[in-house]
């Protein structure tokens, strides 16, 4: 991998995703309810988002809860990444399981063309439904091989950090092939050098602090997750053969 990965920081309000941009993202995931692992954010709150200049990627999952959908959340998740394209964002985030424990990939490539319909430079991430899957790394593999082509796939390599599984993630990012994989789960800064030697394309963090009887974004969390990726960009990764034990 040549230089660092990018920095993306999950975020639930306008004024989290400026903060975050200040202190070194490279762009934000924007949802709602982060605390229930995220849900489609409001078509205000994402003209708001926008509004401040922040690359935005937008979580497209209509209720939280497992990734298996009925048909008419299906339909709903089209709609709603079709109208978050319109509405200018840069990307949509998505993902969906099947009743076998791995993706549902008609499901995803449905929600990938309701979007691109609608603008065909939007950027597809798959979501962290991978990490509840039966396997990842096969998820991964069927998503390189299938038609679908998206841009990245957001995981944590099925642990509940990334950083515990570094394994796993260096085998996912042989099994995705041109797709990225960017490291997102309970991601700390010290963990960053191991989760970059993995060679991942990106890192996501949610930068949280506990604020009264809720999450906030703590750009301090943000500031020094950049700092520690323009580290090990610097010094370049370290030898990834042991991770494919």
């Amino acid at each position: 991998m040549i230089g660092r990965p990018l920095l993306e920081a999950a975020v639930t309000s306008a004024s989290a995703a400026a903060a975050a941009i200040r202190a070194g993202a490279d762009r934000v995931e924007l949802c709602s309810a982060l605390e229930v692992g995220g849900v489609t954010p409001s078509q205000a709150l994402l003209e708001a988002t926008l509004a401040t200049g922040a690359e935005t990627h937008v979580l497209v999952r209509c209720r939280p809860g497992d990734f298996v959908f009925d048909a008419d959340e299906v339909d709903l998740m089209c709609g709603e990444a079709a109208s978050v394209t319109a509405a200018g964002a840069a990307g949509v985030v998505i993902g969906a399981l099947g009743d076998d424990g791995l993706l549902d990939l008609d499901v995803i490539a449905r929600m990938a063309a309701a979007a691109r319909a609608i603008r065909t430079d939007v950027t597809v991430t798959i979501h962290r439904a991978v990490d509840v899957s039966a396997d990842p790394i096969r998820c991964a593999a069927a998503l390189a091989a299938s038609a679908i082509a998206p841009d990245r796939i957001l995981t944590s390599g099925g642990a509940p950090a990334a950083g515990e599984a570094l394994a796993v993630l260096h085998r996912m990012v042989s099994a995705a092939g041109p797709i990225g994989v960017m490291a997102g789960g309970g991601v700390t800064v010290s963990a960053i050098p191991a989760i970059v030697d993995a060679g991942v394309s990106a890192v996501h963090l949610s930068a949280k602090r506990r604020e009264r009887d809720h999450w906030a974004l703590d750009p301090q969390i943000v500031a020094a997750s950049r700092a520690a990726l323009e580290r090990s960009g610097r010094h370049g990764p370290t030898s990834s053969a042991h991770l494919s034990e």
